[in-house]
């Protein structure tokens, strides 16, 4: 919904649904907590950070506005199970935020790179996230609009990639390969649907300070060269990618479609 007035601009997505994949930590969880304070019920998955996720459901509001659902990301129909326990939940999935993903910290070399690491990072950054949306889509087709939407959107997809799969990364090319294969489904995925009124899009964001980079920011050798690439000098607090992504869910971002939001400090400038 568009608002402004005296008290300033409002993005609000009252009377929405948003799926949020990897909600329990990082990223996730602050994309979670800043869609429940513009006002829309939040279904995210979890892996095993239990009381990491009954927190945030707690802090957010409870079971009425918030769910947490225990769920492994690895493959397509692992994806479908998720979507069908966020209709479960709330009836409805209005925007289907794809942010789960993994990266493996160790450097491996092409020439010494497992299969099963391979394996692994595609089944949970890239077969699960296509199960995930052919679901969602196939959802977002049968629902009636929420009430709150406004024009011609009847839903909104946002995959999370990486500056990885814009430029490479060496030693971590299962990750890379995964991620720029995202931006390529988000403009494939735009081409196809947004005639139907569904948009995707696209963030994608570098050196995020979490939980997950804490070993590497922390490193004082390696963090001095990675932030030295980084024209800010800093990496990303976590609400400053849960801010683009909740954007990008409203009307404000009615005319934005295919589109790769690069949040990264300045590192990877490309058009």
């Amino acid at each position: 919904m568009l608002s402004s007035g005296g008290s300033g601009v409002t993005m609000s997505l009252a009377g929405r649904v948003a799926l949020i994949t990897g909600g329990s930590r990082g990223i996730g969880a602050a994309t979670v907590r800043m869609f429940r304070q513009a006002g829309a019920k939040v279904v995210f998955n979890y892996r095993s950070a239990t009381k990491e996720a009954e927190a945030i459901v707690a802090e957010c509001g409870g079971a009425a506005v918030c769910r947490a659902v225990e769920q492994t990301l690895s493959t397509p129909e692992d994806g479908a199970a998720l979507v069908r326990a966020a209709v479960a939940a709330f009836g409805r999935v209005d925007c289907a935020i794809l942010n789960h993903g993994v990266w493996p910290a160790h450097d491996a070399p092409i020439a010494e790179m497992t299969s099963e690491q391979w394996r692994s990072t595609m089944g949970t950054n890239l077969d699960s996230v296509f199960g995930v949306v052919r679901t969602a889509v196939a959802q977002m087709k049968i629902q009636p609009k929420a009430q709150a939407q406004v024009g011609s959107a009847r839903g909104h997809i946002v995959l999370i990639s990486s500056t990885a799969g814009q430029r490479g990364e060496a030693f971590h090319v299962d990750y890379a390969a995964t991620k720029g294969a995202l931006i390529s489904l988000t403009k494939s995925l735009s081409t196809e649907l947004i005639g139907e009124g569904i948009y995707c899009n696209c963030v994608a964001p570098g050196w995020v300070a979490t939980d997950a980079s804490a070993g590497v920011l922390s490193d004082p050798v390696v963090s001095k060269k990675l932030l030295s690439l980084i024209p800010l000098g800093r990496p990303a607090h976590v609400d400053e990618i849960a801010a683009p992504v909740l954007f990008l869910c409203t009307p404000f971002a009615g005319f934005i479609s295919g589109e790769i939001f690069n949040v990264n400090g300045g590192a990877v400038l490309v058009g």
